[in-house]
């Protein structure tokens, strides 16, 4: 009887051995890409959080305003820490937080309703001849 529990504390020794040694490298991460010089960096023994906070730094427009001028941004302007086009956006049209009611969208800086503007027929810019009205987003639908 005690050779047979010698032997399963054996085998499950063993495997937990096995188990923490053939954890692969899931766990490693390469920080700074940009750096010709990667060295692994092992998040064994650190939590989820603070392997985030050291993963990557976030650039804010409200502190770095210049980020929403950088190419690729979606705008120039900066709401609630994030660059958009108040031209363009439906949460932030014209201005920093005046939203579009659900069935407008923001052209030009204006709130819009794509159905029933002659200016902005079906999309921003879609203008109706003269004499045609917009209905259901189509120039003279009827």
């Amino acid at each position: 009887m005690k050779s047979l529990m010698l032997f399963f504390v054996l085998v499950n020794l063993m495997a937990l051995f096995i188990t923490l040694s053939a954890t692969t490298s899931n766990n490693e991460q390469f920080l700074n890409e940009d750096d010709e010089t990667q060295e692994a960096i092992s998040l064994r023994g650190t939590s989820r959080f603070l392997a985030q906070k050291n993963a990557r730094v976030v650039m804010t427009c409200d502190k770095y305003p210049r980020v929403c001028h950088a190419k690729g941004s979606p705008g120039r302007d900066c709401c609630k820490k994030k660059c958009v086009n108040v031209l363009t956006d439906r949460l932030n049209c014209g201005k920093c937080g005046k939203k579009c009611k659900y069935s407008e969208i923001c052209c030009k800086g204006e709130c819009v309703n794509p159905r029933s503007n002659k200016k902005h027929c079906g999309s921003c810019g879609n203008k109706c001849k003269k004499g045609n009205v917009c209905v259901y987003g189509m120039c003279s639908y009827a």
